[in-house]
């Protein structure tokens, strides 16, 4: 690799834009800068900090879509005098299909194959794209890779891969994809320092956040996950229900009368601790919040996280350690404690102070299986990818 390379990390979501500048050396991508635009459609807003954490800018922008927020950022960084350095740019993409199980440069026909993916993710893979498609037209020169969150799972045994459905289903790409794999492939590649001889063992990494997930790892690699055909499907999220009987959406169609529209409103924007709760999906204003129905949507978040945990370890065959990651999982505390209250059968014994600490180790010395809070970093990840990618690609 050169001795440095300037790499720009985009993840676009339906009315954000979260950004990164990276420096990649022949070690490790070390960020300079992060941020994000935020209200992209209603109230614009931007926000830049430099890594060390210093808050460098933050303003309101006219950006009402990923284009015009590009064109701010690309702005911004040219005359800060970044831009020139700007080699390539990685970004998030929530699906792959089945045919991409690695990062790709976005050349040929890549782009045209990801349009296609667009129903397997509707909520997802089109603002995805539509920040790949405003930086080619802007910097068309910029080499850009894509890296997806359901590549991580393509190492899944076929059983876990599979539905109990007619082969053609399969065929025609319903399956069991899983996601949040950038961010289950930074915490596998982290786990050496942390574990030492235990990484390579039955790990189950916690991703709890507005979306959540669970993923069993066994040699570093997904060999089971929560989420399923789509991010849907698991434990219960923010505004997402988790589980649930495809029973309720027959009988929704046939006896109430909604349509898919309505459905698709339903779980994937007012169900969850959002729907138990009917105060909000946010975790820490329900933490907040002496409401009766806010504890509801509490116990019910750790009873049902706890009862996949479990269902994961049976999996693996067994449990050596436990990784708490994310907004809910690196930041609460509380939730962390009862989780593993819950789980204290299966020889997890936490350390009180360490957990309220905010420690990177959660668990007692006599505790049977570890339990760990490691940070995610999926920029970093993507940072990693694009590195590599552009470097094989010019040698």
């Amino acid at each position: 690799m050169a001795p440095s390379v300037t790499l720009l990390v985009l993840n676009a979501g339906s009315s954000s834009l979260k950004f990164a500048l990276f420096e990649a050396n022949e070690t490790s991508p070390r960020r300079q800068l992060h941020g994000r635009f935020e209200g992209l459609g209603s109230r614009p807003r931007l926000a830049i900090v430099e890594d060390a954490g210093r808050r460098h800018q933050e303003a309101s922008t006219t950006a009402t879509n990923h284009e015009e927020a590009i064109a701010h950022l690309l702005t911004w960084l040219d005359e800060a005098g970044l831009l020139a350095e700007v080699n390539a740019a990685g970004h998030r993409v929530v699906h792959g299909g089945s045919q991409y199980t690695a990062p790709v440069i976005v050349q040929g026909d890549v782009l045209a194959q990801l349009h296609d993916l667009i129903p397997l993710a509707p909520l997802h893979l089109p603002h995805n794209l539509a920040a790949i498609e405003a930086l080619a037209s802007q910097r068309p020169g910029l080499s850009q890779v894509a890296c997806f969150d359901t590549a991580f799972h393509r190492s899944q045994p076929a059983l876990e891969q599979r539905y109990a459905l007619p082969l053609e289903w399969y065929e025609r790409g319903v399956r069991h994809y899983g996601f949040h794999g950038l961010s289950y492939e930074y915490i596998a590649s982290q786990l050496p320092e942390h574990l030492g001889t235990s990484a390579d063992g039955r790990v189950i990494v916690a991703h709890l956040g507005h979306g959540a997930s669970l993923c069993a790892l066994h040699e570093r690699c997904s060999v089971a996950t929560t989420m399923g055909f789509t991010p849907l499907d698991g434990i219960p999220m923010a505004t997402r229900p988790g589980h649930l009987d495809p029973g309720v959406i027959i009988w929704w169609l046939r006896e109430a009368g909604l349509n898919a529209a309505q459905i698709d409103d339903l779980l994937n924007h007012r169900s969850g601790l959002l729907g138990l709760s009917g105060i909000s999906g946010d975790m820490q204003e329900l933490l907040a919040s002496d409401a009766p129905e806010a504890a509801l949507a509490v116990d019910y978040f750790v009873h049902h996280t706890a009862r996949a945990i479990a269902s994961l370890a049976g999996a693996l065959g067994g449990l050596d350690a436990l990784v708490f990651t994310a907004g809910i999982g690196e930041n609460a505390p509380g939730i962390r404690a009862r989780l593993c209250q819950a789980l204290a059968w299966l020889g997890i014994a936490l350390d009180d102070e360490a957990n309220h600490a905010q420690a990177v180790r959660l668990s007692r010395t006599d505790s049977s299986i570890s339990v760990w809070r490691i940070p995610t970093d999926e920029e970093h990840i993507i940072a990693r990818h694009t590195a590599r990618l552009v470097e094989e690609s010019t040698e």
